[in-house]
């Protein structure tokens, strides 16, 4: 089919009623989708982690679903696992998870997966070719698949300042060694004036590589830091913040690579959509408060995931997110996106 790859649809949400699933069902009659009756279609999308609030409702995952049934799809819900400690560690989990949050067979009326596997080691490395990584792993997804459809709820994040399709891609396919190498350059910081020694850090560290004795302060492991990133996000006293052992466009080019390198193998049979409802300053990815810091918009979709978070952007603004997360160099996603050719715009 004649698909132009930059094209971007917008359909907005009006009124009070939530979920917004007509809102979405306008925006999903838009595409021209690039599956044929009888494909198999990967419906990729974040359900939440334990404890997190601010995750997109199944509602809109069903309509999905249920739009590729009526083109004679047969759509699958996937996720991978994670590196920090919590509700998403390994499969099992991450599939209570989902259940808890509503993500059911039943519910969506499709199976769910974990893409790299029961075990975490259903992985596969696949050519990138770039400056940062030559190849990257993630999950082993592609022979399950004949297209996918990308669904990012587009909120802040405070590495990448943002989180939409891009990192939806690049951290959300990759397995838990990749995501490692994409947070490798950076480690949490001690500020003892606000430090209480609440134990909360040391607590949720996956790799124990935080201690405490009391009554000294906590104590961080660099060689044991895997650079999750957990501990920061999740300090009652933000008494942590972010050390980087680099410069921090390092790490928007690891996420852009891997996203790149994905995006190779499925590229021109993929739809992307990012919600920008519900906008929170940090990702679903952690438990407890996560405050609203943007209206809702609607639905913004296309056919690639770098010209759809540009949209995205565009529209709410990045002054929101750069009040919660000064100084993240989130222009070098884009510039170095448009410099490896990720992009459907020449």
């Amino acid at each position: 089919k004649d698909i132009d790859m930059a094209a971007i649809f917008f359909e907005k949400v009006t009124g009070k009623e939530k979920p917004y699933v007509e809102s979405l069902r306008q925006l999903l009659e838009q595409f021209k989708p690039p599956f044929a009756s009888g494909d198999s279609i990967g419906i990729k999308l974040h359900w939440g982690e334990r404890g997190n609030r601010s995750y997109l409702p199944p509602d809109y995952a069903k309509e999905i679903a249920g739009w590729l049934i009526a083109k004679g799809a047969k759509p699958f819900v996937f996720d991978t696992t994670v590196l920090y400690s919590g509700g998403r560690h390994n499969a099992e989990d991450s599939l209570k998870t989902a259940a808890n949050h509503g993500y059911t067979a039943d519910f969506l009326q499709c199976p769910i997966m974990i893409a790299d596997g029961m075990d975490g080691q259903d992985v596969v490395s696949i050519p990138a070719g770039y400056k940062r990584f030559k190849t990257v792993q993630v999950g082993s997804i592609f022979d399950k698949a004949n297209g996918f459809v990308i669904f990012s709820h587009f909120k802040g994040h405070m590495v990448s300042l943002f989180g939409g399709a891009i990192k939806n891609i690049s951290m959300g396919f990759a397995s838990r060694a990749q995501k490692q190498r994409m947070h490798s350059d950076y480690h949490p910081v001690l500020n003892k004036k606000k430090c209480t020694r609440c134990s909360v850090c040391v607590n949720i560290c996956p790799t124990k590589a935080a201690t405490i004795t009391e009554p000294d302060y906590p104590v961080y492991d660099l060689k044991k830091c895997i650079g999750c990133a957990q501990c920061i996000a999740m300090c009652p006293e933000s008494a942590l913040k972010i050390f980087w052992e680099s410069d921090k466009t390092v790490f928007q080019e690891k996420l852009v690579e891997t996203a790149a390198a994905v995006w190779k193998k499925i590229a021109g049979k993929t739809i992307v959509i990012n919600a920008l409802l519900n906008i929170t300053a940090e990702c679903d990815c952690l438990a407890g408060k996560n405050p609203v810091i943007g209206k809702d918009y609607g639905f913004i979709g296309g056919y690639h995931p770098v010209e759809v978070d540009s949209e995205s952007l565009k529209m709410t603004g990045p002054n929101i997110f750069e009040k919660v997360h000064p100084g993240t160099p989130w222009h070098r996603q884009f510039s170095y996106a448009r410099e490896i050719g990720f992009t459907a715009k020449a």
